[in-house]
């Protein structure tokens, strides 16, 4: 198996950090006037991208972090994101009005909770295609 050298290995490790291959490039010593050949070569190299993926691998790793604790934090968001709160006017007195606190913040944790759950990838089960029937296409028969 081929082995890096070090001047990849330390390319691998400045792309890890930064996700911009011309800077890692830079950061790893390579004198070239064309960094982002020397990038594009480099993450076309499929040892480059295996030494990329095993490192990444190793940090989720050594994080610990358990997938109910992700659960549980996104579920926070979501329940605190899409509670209802007063309106208030310039004087900081209720309208008597209420919104939802933060939208969007709710609605982000909801999908990449469907997305850790597994909810977006399609259904196993076969289902028949329904057909629709509009008043244009009904004659007398079918009713």
């Amino acid at each position: 198996m081929k082995r890096l050298t070090n001047q990849q290995k330390k390319f691998v490790s400045e792309y890890i950090k930064s996700l911009d291959g011309e800077l890692s490039a830079r950061r790893a010593g390579y004198k070239s006037k064309d960094l982002k050949e020397v990038a594009e070569r480099l993450l076309s190299d499929k040892f480059v991208i295996n030494e990329i993926k095993l490192q990444i691998k190793n940090q989720i790793s050594s994080l610990c972090v358990h997938k109910g604790y992700v659960i549980q934090k996104l579920l926070q968001i979501a329940e605190f994101s899409l509670t209802e709160e007063d309106i208030l006017d310039k004087d900081g007195c209720a309208t008597g009005k209420r919104k939802l606190r933060d939208t969007s913040a709710g609605l982000k944790a909801l999908e990449s909770l469907c997305k850790y759950l597994g909810f977006n990838e399609p259904e196993t089960e076969d289902y028949k295609p329904a057909k629709i029937i509009t008043i244009s296409n009904l004659d007398d028969e079918k009713i």
